[in-house]
């Protein structure tokens, strides 16, 4: 089944038929929350969270709220969300079904390491997201 329409039409869809029915006058049915954990596993780990438009791209979200996803010289030669490079993984912790699917590219990319593991720059979020920047990754990934 394929859906023919815009992408606002596709998110109000999804919102009217998914069940909710919170009348919280607070919370806005057309914003999300990216919560972020950087440095996980050491004393210096923070969470932070960041409000969003539905169907952000993930990548563009942190950068724009001053979080780093790249490491070492990536941070200075990547290739600005153009997927070409492979070098902004983050790891989708909790609400990978609230994202998009992976591209052939993307699992291409990131073939060796956990369903979880995504390219920033690719990821779009349409739900509630927890991503840990700089997760483990296996050997093959060279592009890190």
């Amino acid at each position: 089944v394929f859906f023919r329409g815009t992408k606002d039409e596709l998110i109000q869809l999804c919102n009217s038929s998914n069940g909710d029915t919170t009348d919280d006058a607070n919370t806005d049915p057309n914003t999300i929350t990216i919560t972020v954990i950087s440095e996980r596993g050491s004393k210096n780990e923070q969470r932070q969270t960041i409000t969003a438009p539905k169907g952000a791209n993930v990548r563009q979200v942190l950068v724009d709220s001053g979080i780093n996803v790249y490491q070492s010289l990536t941070r200075w030669t990547n290739c600005e969300g153009k997927q070409l490079c492979g070098t902004c993984i983050v790891n989708v912790k909790e609400g990978n079904g609230n994202t998009n699917r992976k591209s052939m590219d993307e699992e291409s990319t990131l073939r060796e390491n956990p369903d979880g593991y995504r390219l920033a720059c690719v990821t779009f979020a349409y739900g509630d997201i927890t991503v840990e920047t700089f997760p483990p990754i296996k050997a093959a990934q060279w592009t890190r």
